[in-house]
């Protein structure tokens, strides 16, 4: 996977198969504990380096924590800000209105990471 820090701008909505519409539990059964499901909204499409990309499929779905135990020698508990978190979208997405051709095939999958503090989406990785 490249490894990537681009910022991207994400529209994000409902995810079919996922939420609301996602997996139900079977009748009788009572709720049913799902690790793989995700929230009911996800990234729909990006722009990046001025492309749109439309989401097929969330793959995976995860928060990355900050290096809490890097602190510098000076910091001391109380003053260093609260632990960083990045939510993570593993997806595969397609090219939107774009036609595909055998050297630019159009889809890949993509990590889109969402910084809550700075409230910026990046592009962190890509395998196409």
């Amino acid at each position: 996977m490249r490894t990537y820090d681009d910022l991207v701008e994400v529209r994000k909505g409902p995810v079919a198969g996922f939420g609301a519409d996602g997996p139900e539990s079977r009748a009788g059964e009572g709720p049913e504990l799902r690790l793989d499901v995700l929230p009911e909204d996800g990234p729909q499409q990006f722009l990046w380096r001025g492309r749109l990309w439309q989401v097929r499929e969330i793959v995976a779905h995860w928060v990355e924590v900050g290096a809490w135990w890097l602190r510098r020698p000076e910091e001391r508990p109380g003053r260093s800000e609260l632990i960083r978190e990045r939510e993570v979208w593993r997806v595969t997405a397609a090219r939107g209105r774009a036609v595909s051709t055998a050297g630019d095939p159009g889809f890949g999958v993509f990590d889109l990471a969402f910084d809550g503090a700075e409230g910026v989406w990046r592009l962190a990785g890509s395998l196409d």
